[in-house]
């Protein structure tokens, strides 16, 4: 198997992770986005990621073939120890482990801020077809995440009704005072040394 190496996405990396990203969008549902984003509005959504949360990269042989990130769980200040996760490995790079992997870093990364809620939203087939199969719960059930809930027929793309569902993962313990979260730059110099994460 190749080496995958994990970096630090940055704004150059956004026309390569858009590639990946575009995939989805058109051939899948996976993503309820129908339209393929700019590139510019793509490198603001990085940008803005990693103004508080890890964006991280696969890359194999210098291409990147994945890519993970976290975004808030909801807005109010009470949620901050809880983030939503999303990840997207190129379709031609499957079943080598990448997911795994970026979510391992992820996880470390966010434990070092203090994160303590993961929370995936996922779409969910009625009854899969050639646009959505139920592998994504499965993966994440996999990797210790636990089935929470399921809203029916909320998502409408190629001409079809799909579901969604939450799955939450815990990473860290809940206190009575807990102390705050670190912001991502604040952790930086941490995981360069203590992960090799760069």
């Amino acid at each position: 198997m190749e080496k995958i190496e994990i970096r630090i996405a940055s704004i150059e990396d956004a026309e390569a992770i858009l590639d990946i990203y575009a995939y989805y969008v058109k051939h899948t549902a996976i993503t309820f986005e129908y339209e393929v984003p700019s590139l510019k509005e793509f490198k603001q959504r990085i940008q803005n990621t990693l103004n508080r949360y890890p964006y991280l990269i696969a890359i194999i042989n210098h291409k990147i073939v994945g890519y993970a990130y976290v975004s808030p769980f909801k807005e109010r200040a009470a949620y901050d120890w809880a983030v939503e996760t999303s990840i997207y490995v190129d379709c031609n790079y499957k079943k080598q482990g990448i997911g795994k992997k970026l979510y391992h870093a992820l996880e470390l990364i966010l434990k070092e801020q203090g994160i303590l809620n993961l929370n995936a939203c996922i779409a969910y087939p009625i009854q899969e077809d050639n646009y959505l199969d139920k592998n994504s719960v499965q993966y994440h059930q996999h990797l210790g995440y636990q089935f929470v809930g399921e809203f029916h027929q909320c998502g409408y793309k190629f001409n079809t009704w799909y579901n969604m569902v939450w799955m939450e993962k815990m990473i860290g313990e809940h206190i009575d005072k807990q102390p705050t979260i670190k912001p991502f730059n604040e952790v930086r110099e941490i995981i360069k040394t203590k992960y090799q994460i760069i």
